[in-house]
């Protein structure tokens, strides 16, 4: 993700109430790729992606259990994250 797209990550995970800071891997290199980590500190933190992405699909079954179908009936693939609704 680049970093408009880290921030859009940010804020749903707050959003949502997950723990996790969204920071560039390399923090000399801004542009390249961001993760979600447990703590700023980038000496001792921890790759999370995997568990703030499993918690935020965890959240989003929370309020639908239903899987999502397409018209065809067939299962829908996929991640959407609404707006910000302020």
């Amino acid at each position: 993700m680049d970093a408009e797209e880290a921030r859009q990550v940010d804020i749903t995970l707050r959003r949502l109430g997950i723990p996790g800071i969204v920071a560039p891997e390399d923090p000399d290199t801004p542009a390249g790729a961001w993760r979600v980590y447990d703590s700023p500190d980038i000496g001792t933190r921890k790759d999370t992606t995997a568990d703030a992405l499993a918690a935020v699909v965890a959240k989003f079954r929370e309020a639908n259990p239903e899987p999502l179908r397409r018209a065809d009936g067939g299962p829908t693939r996929g991640f959407i994250i609404p707006p910000d609704e302020n």
